[in-house]
C-alpha cells in the first residue's frame, strides 16, 4: 500500500515535522511533552547551523532550538536524528557548540543557561548492561561524581530509542506516549486515528501529508527516502559485525547507491579516501 505520510525519520520528514519555522507549535508540544521542565515552554527559535561549521548532512538532522519557558527562563535544546557509527561522541561533540557559544565578550561569571541534547533515534544502543536498560524508551543522562549525584543540573541528555517504543493505540497514556506513536507508525498511517484529533496533532498530519506537496517537494523527499533506506538496510545486515571487512561492504554499497560521501564516512567510520578506492 502507498504510504500517504512521510517518513519523520528521513532528513526531510524530520525538518517537516520538527525543524520548519511553521512547525513550532508542534515542536513546542513535543518538548513541553518530554523535557524536565517545571515550566512550560511558551516560545522557541531555531539557530542558524550553518555557523556551526557542520557538514551537510549535520545540518538537515541537527537543530539548535532556543527556547523560553513561562518565566522568562531561556534555556537551550539541541535536536539530533542519525544513525552512524560513534553516536554517543557525536552528540557530545556538538553540545559543546551551544555551550561555547554562550561565552560573552570581557567580563563573564560563566553562568550558563541550561542545555538539553535531544537524540530521536530508530535504532537502539547494545552496551546496556540489564533488561531494564535494553527496553527503555527514554533514556535520561546526566554528570554525575562516583556516588551517583548529579554533578551538573544543566547538561542532559536525552536519547529516544523508538524500537523499544512497544504501546499500541489503546494503551496510550500520557501526551509523550502519543508523540512517540505519533513519530513511530506515522509512516504506515491511511487515516488519522481518533486519538490524534486536536489541534496541534492536526496540523502535524498536515504538515506531513504527501498528496499536498509539491512536485520540488515530493522529489527532494524521495531522494531523501532513498539515502534512508539505503544507510537502514545496510547497517541492519552489515554493520553490527563491527569488522572492518563488514564496513568496507557497507561503503561500497552506499557508495554504488549515490550516497555522499560525507554519510558514509559518518555511517561507518570510515576515512575519505578509504571509500574512495572502493
Amino acid at each position: 500500500m502507498k504510504a500517504k505520510y512521510i517518513n519523520p525519520f528521513t532528513d526531510f520528514g524530520f525538518k517537516k515535522i520538527f525543524g520548519e519555522e511553521a512547525s513550532k507549535p508542534l515542536l513546542i508540544d513535543f518538548l513541553n511533552a518530554l523535557l524536565p521542565q517545571p515550566k512550560l515552554i511558551v516560545d522557541l527559535a531555531f539557530k542558524n547551523t550553518e555557523q556551526l561549521g557542520q557538514s551537510e548532512a549535520d545540518r538537515k538532522a541537527i537543530y539548535d532550538i532556543y527556547c523560553e519557558n513561562e518565566n522568562g527562563e531561556k534555556f537551550i535544546v539541541e535536536l539530533q536524528k542519525a544513525r552512524q557509527n560513534y553516536f554517543k561522541e557525536r552528540t557530545i561533540f556538538y553540545s559543546t557548540f551551544p555551550i561555547r557559544e554562550q561565552a560573552e565578550k570581557g567580563v563573564w561569571n560563566y553562568n550558563l543557561k541550561a542545555i538539553y541534547c535531544v537524540g530521536i533515534l530508530d535504532f537502539t544502543f547494545n552496551d546496556y548492561e540489564n533488561e531494564r536498560e535494553k527496553s527503555e524508551v527514554v533514556h535520561t543522562i546526566k554528570l554525575k561524581n562516583q556516588y551517583g549525584k548529579t554533578f551538573y543540573e544543566k547538561l542532559t541528555y536525552i536519547y529516544l530509542e523508538m524500537p523499544n517504543f512497544k504501546q499500541e493505540e489503546d494503551e496510550l497514556v500520557t501526551r509523550l506516549d502519543k508523540w512517540l506513536y505519533f513519530i513511530k507508525h506515522l509512516e504506515d498511517f491511511q487515516n488519522i486515528p481518533e486519538i490524534f484529533k486536536d489541534e496541534v496533532f492536526t496540523k502535524a498530519f498536515e504538515k506531513a501529508e504527501l498528496a499536498k506537496f509539491g512536485q520540488a517537494e515530493l522529489d527532494s523527499y524521495e531522494n531523501s527516502l532513498k539515502i534512508y533506506r539505503d544507510l537502514k538496510g545496510v547497517i541492519d545486515t552489515a554493520f553490527d559485525e563491527g569488522k572492518l571487512e563488514g564496513k568496507m561492504e557497507v561503503a561500497k554499497t552506499l557508495k554504488e547507491s549515490g550516497v555522499p560521501i560525507d554519510i558514509i564516512n559518518k555511517a561507518t567510520g570510515l576515512s575519505e579516501s578509504e571509500i574512495e578506492k572502493l
